[in-house]
């Protein structure tokens, strides 16, 4: 039973426990499948920029500044772009421009586009934006199916399985321990019968909203988040009294140097007991760090706060609307998160209420027919999934950044950002 457990123990360290993958470029038809056969770069280091000193009163000063735009829609068919050939030529055109107004308004929606309705006219789309693809930040742990099922095919799966067409994936910035892509492009091949709307919300509007208080409290004391349970281990209860610390901390050991060897941060396991027979569990968390961070390009203060996401209680009210999350595998029942502050301490159900119901005032849902892109700020805009029947077909592809980059930080005046520290100034202080 010791050797089951610690097999599926081995196969736990690469299951997906955190994120999804992305991956590749192109700029024609022909070039992509060159391309494809080079894995793109790793996805950047998180840029956390300088800590706020006085957090209270940059939430003041922001909140006395006018609301920004946000995701405002390109439409192909309002500008008279009839064929996939203009439509390509005018993305190619209006490049800059286009990732302008993704900067400034956070993400940008096209509609009525016919280049973007295969995998192909996709890729020739972010390509002529000047798109820098990466990998997904869980490239070393995880494996995510891609849209044509190819190895280093450059369009991932979003999440479409029919078996999570009832879960609602709460708003979230793609993210894990040390690495986050700049931005995103998630794509409509088939939308489904009913439902599935593509969610986002405005990381800008979620600072401004939230309490001074809680903005406070939150940023002062960090957080941190569970990115996986191990639930193997009732058998340690099955063990001679005398024997059971001996085997935990044998387990807790060979876990620990497991799922480090996987991932680029520290994780830390803790044991827990959890069902009505206290069955024993492994808890993953990973170190603490900053809920809001301040954007590399344009210098605002913008929520990164996966709580909607990853809080384990927001989820468990979400299943009265929605049902129960359905964990039909050993990686979906590994996949649960929870959050908590970065000193450990619990997220009192006040705290985690104001912040549910600020993202929901803040969401917008974009139902997404075919060809239908949303261009996206990773780092401004947070993304999710509404719940869905039928066939549901999307993808996503990931970037390290763009062409241009340079000059839009140049023409803000914001000084660049310095390379990334492997953990966020937060994580000295647990």
């Amino acid at each position: 039973m010791v050797a089951k457990a610690l097999t599926l123990l081995a196969a736990a360290s690469v299951c997906s426990a955190f994120a999804p993958i992305p991956q590749g470029g192109r700029t024609t038809a022909s070039s992509a499948m060159q391309m494809v056969a080079t894995a793109p770069p790793l996805s950047p280091l998180t840029i956390w920029g300088d800590k706020m000193i006085d957090v209270k009163q940059v939430h003041t000063e922001m909140n006395a500044k006018p609301a920004p735009e946000f995701a405002p829609e390109v439409s192909a068919k309002a500008l008279g772009l009839e064929t996939p050939e203009a439509q390509l030529q005018y993305v190619k055109d209006h490049a800059m421009e286009l990732k302008q107004t993704m900067q400034d308004c956070g993400a940008v929606i096209f509609r009525d586009f016919e280049l973007m309705k295969s995998q192909d006219g996709f890729q020739e789309f972010y390509a002529a934006l000047g798109m820098k693809v990466c990998l997904d930040p869980l490239h070393s742990v995880s494996a995510r199916p891609t849209v044509d099922g190819k190895k280093n095919s450059p369009v991932y799966e979003a999440v479409n399985k029919e078996s999570r067409k009832n879960f609602f994936i709460g708003m979230h910035n793609e993210f894990v321990g040390t690495r986050a892509p700049r931005a995103a492009a998630f794509v409509c091949f088939k939308a489904a019968e009913t439902g599935g709307e593509f969610l986002i919300a405005d990381g800008r509007k979620m600072f401004r909203d939230l309490s001074p208080k809680l903005v406070d409290e939150l940023y002062t004391r960090g957080i941190r988040y569970s990115v996986m349970e191990l639930p193997f281990f009732s058998w340690i209860d099955d063990l001679p009294g005398f024997m059971q610390d001996s085997a935990m901390g044998f387990v807790k050991g060979a876990a620990s140097f497991a799922i480090n060897a996987k991932v680029d941060f520290d994780v830390d396991l803790r044991w827990g007991e959890a069902g009505y027979d206290n069955k024993k569990f492994l808890q993953a968390r990973a170190p603490s760090q900053p809920p809001i961070v301040i954007h590399p390009v344009t210098g605002d203060p913008t929520w990164f706060c996966n709580v909607h996401s990853h809080s384990s209680q927001l989820r468990k009210d979400r299943e009265s609307i929605y049902g129960a999350e359905r964990f039909e595998d050993g990686a979906s029942q590994i996949n649960k998160s929870d959050m908590f502050f970065g000193d450990d301490g619990n997220i009192s159900e006040s705290a985690l209420k104001e912040m549910d119901d600020i993202t929901y005032k803040n969401m917008k849902y974009v139902k997404m027919t075919e060809g239908d892109v949303v261009l996206l700020d990773n780092y401004k805009c947070m993304h999710g999934r509404n719940v869905f029947d039928g066939t549901r077909k999307h993808g996503v592809a990931w970037f390290e950044g763009w062409e241009g980059e340079e000059e839009m930080i140049a023409s803000k005046g914001v000084a660049p950002a310095a390379a990334s520290a492997p953990m966020p100034f937060f994580a000295d202080a647990v």
